[in-house]
């Protein structure tokens, strides 16, 4: 079937017992057994919950992977899926990255022993890489199109580098969701997702979801899940499952949404630049639509100075300046003070992150209605 069917159909004869078209909320800690010696297949609710596994079903076949994960956020994801690296380990990154990923990677793992290599995999060649890949080199980790400055970066490479070295290839695919990109296929080992966002669609809920190829990589995953226990409860599962299913339709809306404004900001005369996959003459687009489906619905862009982009902050009516991505509500966030904050300002700088760079989140409102919020905001005429 086609994802989107998938989609719509998440939950659908899941309980056989009463018909139910929705997956019922199975709030409960235990489970009783039948008999000594006997499961129903749930014990503990950390360890496994109906209403979760349905979810963590969902996401392996969305994914393309034989198991997926739900854990209570997308940092509790990304920390159990580093849980299976040990001290010594190197991980070469991507340079551009959600801060708190970066914060995760510099404030907790690396004081435990992992270490960390950034490198812009958009500008450097395969020769390059290979001068990184020391005995000590266990894996890579990227996003594509990275948080906040939309790089891009090429997946089967990257996987193929991986494959020559024994190397794990990580993705961050949070951007993009699997209705538009889904890197297992094209040679990753382990998706994650914060899914508070465009898989959640409604910025309701806190959620993080991992999917994994291979069945005795995806063990060891289960385990740390199992064993740290940053699950994700029943009636976030059930959100989360609720969001899913309309999740062709909102990002169908919010590329459209997105591609109006991408072009609108083009031209502004106050924009310096402006970041978004689906613009005609974008660095990496080539490769970005080689590996993905749409261009998504972020938009980066830099005004003119820093009292303008905190004069946008301050007068922007329809559109809501909060951190936070993907839901139908649109949101204007300022990654100097709020995503990228924990990124020293020396490093911020270098790569690229300013204190007049804004991102915006598109959501479902009128394109029409976008366009003029955002106008009275920068003010001039286009």
């Amino acid at each position: 079937m086609q994802l989107e069917t998938i989609l719509a159909q998440l939950g659908v004869r899941k309980d056989q017992g009463t018909g139910s078209i929705t997956m019922p909320i199975y709030q409960t800690a235990t489970f009783a057994h039948p008999a000594p010696g006997q499961s129903t297949g749930f014990d503990y609710s950390r360890s496994g919950n109906p209403t979760r596994q349905v979810l963590e079903e969902a996401i392996a076949a969305l994914e393309g992977g034989c198991r997926g994960f739900a854990f209570s956020s997308g940092m509790a994801a990304l920390t159990a899926v580093f849980q299976i690296f040990k001290p010594g380990d190197r991980i070469l990154v991507c340079d551009d990255l959600y801060g708190g990923t970066y914060r995760l990677f510099e404030q907790i793992l690396r004081p435990l022993g992992l270490a960390f290599t950034y490198l812009d995999f958009s500008n450097t060649s395969e020769e390059d890489w290979e001068n990184y890949a020391g005995q000590d080199v266990k894996a890579v980790f990227i996003e594509t199109p990275t948080n906040p400055l939309m790089k891009i970066y090429p997946l089967s490479r990257l996987a193929q580098f991986c494959q020559r070295h024994q190397l794990l290839l990580l993705v961050d695919n949070t951007f993009m969701t699997p209705l538009r990109q889904r890197p297992l296929l094209l040679g990753a080992d382990i998706v994650i997702h914060s899914a508070s966002k465009y898989l959640g669609g409604h910025n309701d809920l806190i959620a993080g979801l991992v999917a994994v190829k291979d069945p005795e990589l995806a063990e060891r995953v289960y385990f740390y899940q199992n064993a740290c226990g940053a699950i994700l409860g029943p009636q976030d599962s059930w959100l989360l499952l609720r969001g899913l299913k309309t999740l062709a339709v909102r990002l169908e809306r919010q590329e459209q949404n997105a591609a109006g404004i991408a072009s609108y900001l083009n031209k502004h005369p106050r924009v310096r630049k402006v970041w978004y996959p689906g613009l005609s003459e974008y660095p990496g687009r080539e490769w970005h639509f080689a590996q993905a489906s749409g261009p998504g619905a972020m938009v980066s862009f830099e005004v003119e100075s820093k009292e303008l982009a905190l004069e946008v902050l301050s007068k922007i009516r329809l559109i809501s300046f909060a951190e936070s991505l993907g839901g139908v509500e649109s949101l204007l966030t300022y990654p100097e003070t709020q995503t990228h904050a924990d990124i020293p300002e020396t490093e911020r700088r270098n790569r690229g992150i300013t204190d007049c760079l804004l991102r915006l989140s598109v959501g479902l409102e009128h394109l029409e209605d976008l366009l003029a919020d955002l106008e009275q905001a920068l003010g001039g005429e286009v």
